[in-house]
């Protein structure tokens, strides 16, 4: 009875308190961006539509951008967590790589994506929706006391996977998202602070949605044609394909960073942000296609078929105005845009399959399908996300082995080719820059796990360490130390780790651990310096 206790005390409770308050505040907070995004969106539109039709007013825009582009330059430098794609800048924050002051955070992402969505940059909503999601989970913590900070990463990860679950739709995709693209690791208390976190932000988004007026489904996909045992080579070279785009993608990634941080380096980012302004209403006074989230040009493609040099062009522009606005620094999301890019292979491969290979025309719709699972798998690196997305918010649930087949191929291209994760390459850039002109220093120690502190009574693979620490060892003075059945030590009172870390920041690492053990007094002994 006690252990069943301590365990609703220490576990039950807390999971429930902050996974529902964590889900109902940012669906909340999401839906409200989305019904802003959409309004955005649609004057950009406006905007471009009366700029082609009177081209004097260039003379006014691009001042105007100048001076939009000193801002973000000026706000970046106060906010450096402001720059670039929100799911990688988040997902540094989960695994414990970045810090960030959670209120400021929130405002800024809201407002420069909003800036940047009216300006037709192409970059995406969903990127914000998860860092927002991150800064109310940590808001939420802010004022509690030391023993409940160790709920902090939690608690932002079940806001992190509302974000996702909210901005496309997929609450299955949203839960997995914890585990497969924040953690990289599965763990009962993370799932269950995501499950919880993700069900109470669907309650809340299925009740606030329609009042906004704002659509719940990422796309609208008509239904797919149901493929055969004798289709399975559709899904093959589908996936053969975006494994291969993939690996150049991300190949042409690392020199556009190259280019702006080696070529452009004397160039200030003010200019670099307005080149990337510049380039964006240039280009999308030729086609709006080219510009913008990407969410419109990818419900075109599923309503009706272009030509192969349009999808060419839109491919060529989109994949370089992306990269160039990430990694000059542009607030916004990269998987829509990614998307959309994959979106736009896809059809480049159907035009090829229908016109080339006498392919029926009905085929169309599940080929776009196909390739944004395996853009999502390929790309994204995220394939049991690819597959439950597939599900989810693509109506493939009639070709789960196609989807299958098509996540297997990409993901096994890109592993042959060792290619990473768009999010994983904009992250590691982060990490860098942060990193330049400092050093790394490797401890090792001994802290003993005090009463009451986070850590008692729960399992070693459910604590979420500081960044770059392992408990290599755990001792207790009587000897009672216990492992259940599965081979997972429980932490006790008492329980002595000992643990290696390597830091750029002791005092901050220190303070992590505290949170999680109590706070005591530590004595780390240096063992490598870099």
């Amino acid at each position: 009875m006690k252990k069943i206790k301590n365990y609703i005390v220490g576990l039950g409770l807390p999971i429930l308190y902050y996974g529902a308050l964590t889900g109902i505040l940012t669906a909340a907070l999401v839906v409200l961006y989305k019904w802003c995004v959409v309004r955005v969106v649609e004057w950009s539109s406006i905007g471009y539509a009366y700029v082609r039709a009177h081209l004097w007013v260039l003379a006014i825009v691009l001042p105007a951008l100048f001076g939009l582009a000193a801002l973000f330059a000026w706000v970046y430098k106060k906010m450096p967590n402001l720059r670039g794609g929100g799911i990688p800048t988040s997902v540094g924050v989960l695994r414990g790589l970045l810090t960030f002051r959670w209120l400021r955070n929130l405002i800024g992402v809201f407002v420069m994506s909003l800036c940047s969505f009216l300006i037709g940059v192409p970059l995406g909503n969903e990127g914000p929706s998860v860092q927002m999601g991150v800064s109310v989970g940590g808001g939420l913590l802010a004022p509690m006391g030391k023993r409940q900070k160790g709920w902090g990463r939690y608690a932002m990860t079940g806001g992190a996977c509302v974000g996702f679950a909210t901005a496309t739709g997929a609450p299955i995709s949203g839960i997995l998202f914890a585990v497969e693209e924040a953690h990289e690791r599965v763990s009962p208390v993370l799932l269950m602070v995501a499950t919880v976190s993700v069900v109470f932000g669907r309650i809340t988004s299925e009740c606030l949605s329609p009042l906004f007026g704002v659509s719940q489904e990422l796309f609208h996909v008509p239904s797919t044609l149901a493929l055969g045992i004798g289709d399975l080579w559709l899904p093959i070279l589908i996936g053969l394909a975006f494994g291969l785009f993939a690996t150049l993608f991300l190949k042409y990634h690392k020199y556009m960073r190259a280019f702006v941080r080696k070529t452009l380096k004397k160039v200030g980012n003010t200019y670099k942000i307005f080149a990337v302004f510049f380039l964006t209403v240039v280009l999308g006074l030729l086609s709006t296609s080219f510009v913008s989230t990407g969410h419109a040009f990818v419900e075109s493609l599923f309503a009706t078929r272009a030509v192969w040099w349009f999808l060419l062009a839109a491919l060529a522009v989109r994949s370089t105005l992306t990269l160039f606005a990430n990694v000059s620094g542009v607030t916004g999301g990269i998987f829509l845009p990614t998307i959309a890019i994959g979106v736009a292979l896809a059809a480049l491969l159907g035009e090829l399959f229908i016109g080339g290979f006498g392919l029926g025309e009905e085929y169309y719709i599940l080929i776009l399908a196909l390739g944004i699972v395996a853009c999502i798998a390929g790309m994204m690196k995220m394939p049991i996300t690819a597959i439950v997305f597939a599900v989810e918010a693509l109506s493939c649930y009639n070709n789960i082995l196609h989807v299958i087949v098509v996540v297997a191929v990409a993901f096994f291209i890109t592993e042959l080719l060792g290619a990473h994760s768009i999010g994983d390459s904009v992250l590691h850039a982060r990490l860098e820059e942060n990193a330049e002109g400092k050093h790394v220093t490797v401890f090792e120690s001994f802290v003993c796990v005090q009463a009451g502190a986070f850590a008692e009574g729960k399992q070693i693979r459910d604590i979420l360490w500081p960044a770059n620490m392992f408990v290599l060892s755990v001792a207790h003075p009587s000897n009672e130390a216990k492992a259940d059945g599965l081979g997972n030590k429980v932490l006790r009172a008492g329980d002595v780790l000992h643990i290696r870390y390597s830091t750029y920041d002791e005092q901050r690492t220190e303070k992590e651990l505290f949170d999680l053990v109590g706070q005591q007094t530590m004595q780390a002994e240096e063992i490598e310096r870099v």
